[in-house]
């Protein structure tokens, strides 16, 4: 325990020791809700380095990581090895950049597998339906019943449950506005509309 302290305290782990506490630090943080993890997103751009696809606090902590555990591991071998000490100063220079080099390449390995949990646009939403028209469905629509098909503004269809109660007729084949999403029914309101004034043509 006592060689673990000393190399993790001393030239050259120490450095990453701190950072290591900066880290562990700010991932408390996170867990207490008060900074988000993606924080330093929009001041740092790590695609230069192939960090990319994943937030800069991940990588980084990552990288920080990887290299406190190299260092480490590194400065012991350096002390059980009996040289003399200027040599081992030299060398623990050395070491100091092979693990930041060696963490970097590691930490490009480790972030592949994650970018996919971290997409940069967020998920479509029901919401992004409300104010589109729809065509509808069913062969009526009511406070009870209607399907209508609808158009997102990326192209793709969905058929959706609608919903009036103003008593106007909706049939099969017309045009309806979703103005409303009903989250507890887990259904739009949907108005008649007339196609004429669709922006969308």
């Amino acid at each position: 325990m006592a060689e673990f302290w000393r190399a993790a305290t001393t030239f050259p782990a120490v450095l990453f020791t701190t950072a290591l506490v900066v880290v562990i630090g700010f991932w408390l943080l996170v867990l207490l809700g008060a900074v988000e993890s993606d924080s330093f997103d929009g001041d740092v751009n790590t695609d230069a380095f192939g960090l990319g696809g994943v937030p800069v606090s991940v990588s980084a902590s990552l990288t920080v990581a990887c290299s406190w555990f190299f260092c480490l591991t590194g400065s012991v071998l350096l002390v059980r090895a009996g040289l003399a000490g200027g040599l081992v100063h030299l060398l623990g220079a050395v070491l100091l950049f092979a693990a930041l080099f060696v963490s970097w390449r590691l930490t490009r390995l480790l972030v592949r597998p994650l970018v996919k949990l971290f997409p940069d646009e967020p998920g479509p939403s029901l919401q992004d339906f409300i104010g589109l028209t729809c065509t509808i469905r069913t062969g009526w629509v009511d406070v009870a019943f209607g399907q209508a098909e609808v158009t997102a503004r990326d192209g793709s269809t969905a058929v959706v449950q609608v919903r009036q109660n103003d008593g106007s007729r909706l049939a099969l084949g017309s045009t309806g506005l979703l103005y409303a999403y009903d989250d507890a029914g887990e259904f739009f309101w949907v108005t008649p509309f007339d196609t004429v004034l669709d922006p969308r043509g």
